[in-house]
């Protein structure tokens, strides 16, 4: 009996779970999937909390409920993994060998890389909404909160869903629109980038509408501190800016087991060639989701798409054959702007994201770049499409792996 073993059951190791579960049916191969956790959280949903737009219960389920019964679920901690000897090792000294590993191990916020940022202001007035407990503190925070200045901060790239803390500035400006005290609360959006996005023409839209909003904007600002005593941020060049509240999105990082195993560059990320999917340094090995170090956003969409990519080159590697250097870096976001509407950004490695119709050329019903309300409809029911499709292996009709350049303003 051979062995394919999966690090991590969140979104995409749950995903490449089902798939293969699905494509691998021989009787030569087991399946394993390994993960300590016993709650699968919608981590999309993290955003919505702070507002009470969701509740926990929307965001969390239960690990097993999207595993196959036939593919062997390990709760238990992962110490390291020894790739020269082809065997993952738990803590308590029991191994799991494998023929072939896929790393889903994901990304973690890591607020202590910055000095002062997980001081004692941590979850009283600096707060993060990557987590689920920070999201939740930062619900709470709001509640009652009586007004001020909001700071809105990346501290350096690349993040999970990079369209985040832009969609948070959005989501502020509307909440406290509702509740009748917008004036009340100054908005300030600081990035490390030099424009709101990475991407030129989305730039621009996202800036634009940052300007309508009255959100002020801070860029290229590489912060070195926090500093608790007296709520200000510090970049490297002396600029200081106050908050009354910070919402700070902090260095993302790798999973430790990474380091632990010597495979991950500076941030804990996985030398991965960005077609394949494919270890730089294993043969055997692969990576998906947030785990690699490949020039795409860290979004369930992109891990979406590299999964059904991916199940591909598994089975190609197992039978011997060439892999496919299939993956494009496509990425489609939705980004809520508040008041019911949002917009759509379809993008890959070389394209970034234009205006123009989607899935159907000319038809849509959804666009690009623009605000509309189906398109906030579409940000909400991707949580039913995540439960009930994303998270099973079901393929999303009319929407490809790799992206299509029809029904867009080049």
């Amino acid at each position: 009996m051979k062995n394919l073993v999966i690090l991590g059951a969140g979104t995409a190791g749950t995903m490449m779970a089902n798939h293969l579960h699905h494509t691998l049916k021989s009787p030569e191969w087991q399946i394993h999937i390994i993960d300590e956790r016993e709650e699968h959280h919608y981590q999309p949903g993290y955003l919505f909390l702070p507002f009470d737009i969701y509740t926990p219960e929307d965001i969390i389920k239960r690990i097993e409920d999207f595993i196959p019964k036939e593919v062997q679920l390990t709760r238990h901690r992962i110490d390291r993994i020894i790739a020269d000897e082809n065997r993952i090792e738990l803590t308590g000294g029991t191994s799991i060998p494998y023929d072939v590993l896929i790393i889903a191990t994901g990304a973690k916020i890591a607020p202590e890389e910055t000095e002062g940022m997980k001081g004692s202001e941590w979850q009283q007035s600096v707060f993060d909404f990557y987590t689920f407990e920070g999201a939740l503190a930062l619900r709470n925070k709001l509640r009652d909160w009586p007004g001020g200045k909001l700071v809105v901060h990346i501290t350096e790239m690349p993040i999970k869903c990079p369209v985040a803390p832009l969609e948070f500035s959005f989501l502020a400006d509307s909440f406290f629109k509702h509740k009748h005290m917008r004036d009340k609360v100054d908005i300030t959006y600081v990035t490390p980038l030099s424009g709101a996005f990475t991407k030129p023409k989305a730039t621009e839209a996202l800036e634009h509408l940052l300007h309508e909003k009255q959100i002020n904007i801070e860029s290229d600002f590489a912060i070195e501190r926090v500093d608790n005593d007296k709520k200000e941020i510090v970049d490297y060049g002396g600029k200081k800016i106050s908050f009354d509240i910070l919402v700070t999105v902090p260095t993302n990082k790798g999973d430790e087991v990474i380091e632990r195993s010597g495979m991950g560059d500076d941030l804990n990320y996985v030398p991965t060639n960005k077609a394949t999917l494919q270890s730089l340094a294993h043969g055997n090995i692969f990576v998906l989701g947030d785990a690699s170090n490949i020039p795409a956003s860290k979004a369930g969409s992109v891990a979406h798409f590299e999964a059904e990519i991916l199940t591909e080159n598994i089975l190609h590697y197992i039978h011997g054959e060439p892999l496919k250097a299939e993956f494009d870096g496509h990425a489609n976001c939705f980004i809520e702007t508040g008041n019911g509407k949002a917009l759509l950004i379809d993008f890959n490695y070389t394209h970034e994201p234009v205006e123009g119709s989607f899935p159907f050329p000319g038809i849509g019903p959804l666009r690009l770049l623009k605000e509309s309300r189906m398109n906030h409809m579409g940000k909400l029911a991707f949580r039913w499409i995540y439960w009930n499709m994303l998270l099973k292996g079901t393929h999303i009709p009319f929407v490809s792996a790799t992206m299509s350049e029809k029904g867009k303003q080049f």
